[in-house]
């Protein structure tokens, strides 16, 4: 059974100063590659406990269909006892993004792929594949995940 890793905070610099000192350089390197790439209109905040990134309300009124008062859930990250993970809803609803994400990680990567169905875990610091995090994060506009979202789940 996973440990996951409990850490309040109310902003993003706050769940990031209570991470262990050997996580937060290669936590604040995944944190600035994906704000740097992220397409415009997705709103980075706290969900769920961990550093979130949505589609804001007034970007997709209806919220998620889970709890229609929460923004649309796109990516999260979050430092877990023994991994940091990386949730990426795309690669769980795009088998073709899925499909290219695990062909390019294999390329770039020295370690094995270890991955759910939207969590992508790094169990070593030293092999986050950062270029690949920011190719990744262009793939989808919110337009284009509140169109997938739709198609999968409502």
């Amino acid at each position: 059974m996973e440990l996951i890793m409990k850490y309040i905070a109310n902003s993003p610099e706050e769940y990031i100063h209570q991470l262990p000192d050997e996580r937060q350089d290669s936590f604040n390197k995944l944190r600035s590659t994906i704000v740097k790439h992220l397409p415009l209109g997705f709103e980075e905040r706290m969900s769920y406990g961990m550093i979130g990134y949505v589609v804001p309300k007034s970007l997709y009124p209806a919220g998620y269909h889970c709890d229609p008062k929460l923004p649309l859930p796109f990516v999260n990250i979050a430092s877990q006892k023994n991994f940091i993970a990386l949730y990426h809803m795309g690669i769980y609803t795009d088998p073709e993004l899925l499909q290219w994400f695990q062909t390019e990680y294999a390329q770039q990567c020295k370690y094995k792929l270890d991955m759910g169905k939207s969590c992508v875990r790094f169990k070593r610091m030293d092999d986050i594949p950062f270029d690949l995090i920011a190719e990744l994060m262009g793939e989808m506009t919110p337009e284009d995940w509140i169109n997938r979202y739709e198609s999968a789940f409502k």
